[in-house]
């Protein structure tokens, strides 16, 4: 669905419009982004176009991924969240500002596990099936490699099996589709993930506002997989217990006002070390441990 003239107008000049997946693999972890760093949506839902968040000022979007690389260069929205790879086919103009972390996939040249094709070069005078036609074309021009690109909508993966081409260009995350398609990988085209990208103008126009966006993300971002420790820990076994953990910086160690002989120690560490480090506190003399999730952390 596409914006009404009305919904053309990007809001008010203090309104940043925020430009979302409205489906796909992405979707979801994307919200649960927004809602994390606090831009809690009040009316969304799956038919709704654009929704408004706790914060007056800020507004989603909901749009195809393809088409947001379009939305923020022609100003329909300030920033847009969708895959590099999708910038990359618009030839949209638009500033990056964030790298969500998030999507991460690999656009590869793959064919027919039985074809004899070793290296791209062996693809002269064939088709190529792809939903990424503009990037297609540019890899295979820049190797001086004449192709025929045909453009599909979905389910690349089984044109070569119907004889629509010889070869594809499609983004593969873990492999396991190809695989399932009994197709093997000829060479890596480009690496993507989800990014965050901004209006060249409105990057001017709103530059306080938007920067408050890209903080409340990257404090999400940043507390991903991390935890809190807080520990009491007697002051004879304080060097031990510093031993141990490999907290961000270093932990911080504070007075305990009811004990002359303990203080509390806090420390952020990696949630995969959370197992092992209880166990070795413990015996370096921490007691009282407590393990908190973090939601948000800003460097």
């Amino acid at each position: 669905m596409n914006p009404t003239p009305h919904e053309r107008t990007g809001g008010d000049e203090y309104t940043v419009r925020l430009a979302v997946p409205n489906k796909g693999r992405i979707s979801q972890p994307i919200n649960e982004l927004i809602e994390k760093s606090g831009l809690h949506m009040l009316d969304g839902g799956e038919r709704r176009l654009i929704a408004r968040t706790h914060d007056p000022h800020v507004e989603i979007l909901f749009a195809r991924p393809i088409d947001i690389p379009e939305y923020v260069a022609n100003g329909v929205a300030d920033l847009g969240i969708t895959g590099k790879d999708m910038v990359m086919e618009r030839c949209a103009d638009v500033a990056e500002l964030l790298d969500l972390r998030m999507g991460r996939a690999t656009l590869v040249v793959a064919v027919p596990e039985e074809s004899p094709v070793a290296s791209v070069a062996d693809l002269a005078g064939s088709r190529i099936a792809t939903e990424f036609p503009t990037i297609t074309r540019a890899y295979f021009a820049e190797r001086g490699i004449d192709v025929s690109i045909v453009t599909v909508g979905g389910a690349c993966e089984v044109t070569p099996h119907l004889g629509i081409a010889d070869a594809i260009v499609d983004l593969s995350s873990s492999g396991t589709t190809l695989r399932t398609n009994r197709l093997r990988v000829v060479e890596e085209v480009l690496q993507s993930s989800t990014v965050l990208i901004a209006n060249k103008g409105a990057l001017a126009a709103k530059r306080e506002k938007i920067d408050e966006i890209v903080l409340a993300l990257e404090s999400v971002i940043h507390a991903k997989g991390q935890c809190y420790l807080m520990m009491n820990v007697h002051r004879n076994a304080l060097d031990d217990v510093k031993q141990v953990l490999p907290g961000l910086g270093g932990p911080t160690v504070m007075d305990v006002a009811s004990s002359e002989n303990a203080v509390a120690v806090h420390a952020v560490v990696r949630e995969e070390r959370v197992y092992q480090l209880i166990n070795q506190l413990k015996r370096a003399g921490a007691k009282d441990i407590l393990v908190m999730p973090i939601d948000r952390m800003i460097r």
